[in-house]
């Protein structure tokens, strides 16, 4: 249900209880996050998907489908920002470096 989720919580976290379990088990859980350890996985499908881009492979049945190279180019583009939007993030300290002006 919709009304079950917290709209807003300002660490990132959205949650939801749902009171109906699973008909086979007496509990269950799932917990989804979005940190930078995402950004393993993400350079790992980079990596994969380039050795698989540079032999050109599978790449005839998704042209027969309609797709165009272009495609696969800005999908490798798109990825290689997520991987460096993440890495910033990563990078990235609370407050910055404007506490450490103010405690001098």
């Amino acid at each position: 249900k919709a009304e079950d989720f917290v709209e807003w919580i300002p660490n990132n976290i959205k949650s939801s209880v749902i009171d109906v379990g699973p008909v086979d088990a007496t509990i269950s859980a799932t917990f989804v996050t979005n940190t930078t350890a995402l950004k393993a996985m993400f350079q790992r499908l980079a990596s994969q998907f380039s050795a698989l881009y540079k032999r050109k492979a599978f790449l005839h049945w998704y042209k027969g489908e309609g797709m165009d190279e272009m495609e696969f180019q800005e999908a490798d583009k798109n990825v290689v920002d997520l991987i460096t939007e993440y890495q910033d993030k990563q990078d990235a300290t609370v407050g910055g470096d404007e506490d450490e002006d103010m405690d001098e």
